[in-house]
């Protein structure tokens, strides 16, 4: 089975999306299961991850709810505050929830750069692995050394990294995310998204061949079994299709076997988020 393990659903609120700012009008739209169906059947690709895009467990609700009510959504990446004194009883609630299958925290946005090595926060994700649950980190490049850090802390815990970390593809930096990519990577607990691409490039100017080292070097780091396929729709529709990511992917990957690819599209997250 084919699966996209990285798509977001909302009905857009100016207050609640503000992260939605006026370079990213495009996006400024509600976008609903029923959007993506169709262009997901034309590439082939039968069920996806939602992923929270506010953190509330509003946010949650509202992701199990469409999960309900479509079948193709196959699991929840929810919110939880995770840094909360009775975060083990949040937990417990939400395991009765079979679609809830991992949380992610926006932590490319907090202040405190650190945040992941927070006691508090740390705290929390202790707690994930008793009740089966994964956790998404979406951080940028500076965030790496961190991200290092804390995943060492918990060699159980079942991780993976959005976006690639989020590399400078538009300014073409490569360097630095590299070597310290490389030390996340070393952690065998630890998988990746190859999603959110086209966002950290040009979204006007792009070409496949921009993403290929990019893509290379995740093969090298992570290796094929610890891949994952994601389209970050709609959020992708600042610099590309469905299509577009999609080809992205294929023309990248082109030579790997109709094994790994399989692994790579979809058998990697039936694994990770235990679909």
């Amino acid at each position: 089975m084919r699966i996209d393990s990285h798509q977001h659903f909302w009905r857009y609120d100016p207050i609640k999306d503000a992260w939605i700012d006026d370079a990213r009008a495009k996006i400024k739209n509600d976008y609903f299961p029923p959007d993506v169906w169709p262009l997901m059947q034309q590439n082939q690709i039968e069920g996806c991850i939602a992923v929270q895009a506010d953190q509330s467990e509003l946010e949650t609700h509202y992701l199990l709810e469409l999960a309900d009510e479509f079948d193709f959504i196959k699991g929840v990446v929810g919110w939880v505050d995770l840094c909360r004194a009775d975060i083990e009883e949040r937990l417990a609630y939400f395991s009765q929830f079979r679609r809830v299958k991992g949380f992610r925290h926006i932590v490319q946005s907090e202040p405190q750069v650190d945040f992941l090595l927070r006691d508090d926060f740390c705290r929390g994700i202790s707690m994930l692995n008793k009740f089966g649950y994964t956790y998404d980190i979406l951080i940028y490049p500076k965030h790496l050394p961190y991200a290092a850090a804390f995943v060492k802390r918990f060699p159980d815990q079942k991780f993976v990294v959005d976006h690639l970390a989020k590399p400078f593809i538009k300014d073409r930096k490569f360097t630095e995310w590299k070597k310290d990519l490389a030390v996340l990577a070393s952690f065998e607990n630890v998988s990746c998204k190859l999603a959110g691409l086209v966002t950290e490039a040009d979204w006007l100017k792009w070409q496949v061949k921009d993403f290929e080292i990019y893509i290379m070097e995740v093969l090298e780091l992570f290796g094929v079994d610890r891949l994952i396929f994601g389209s970050d729709w709609p959020v992708c529709l600042l610099g590309a299709s469905y299509d577009e990511v999609c080809e992205i992917v294929e023309e990248s990957t082109r030579g790997l076997t109709d094994g790994e690819k399989r692994k790579l599209w979809g058998g990697n997250c039936q694994v990770f988020y235990n679909l």
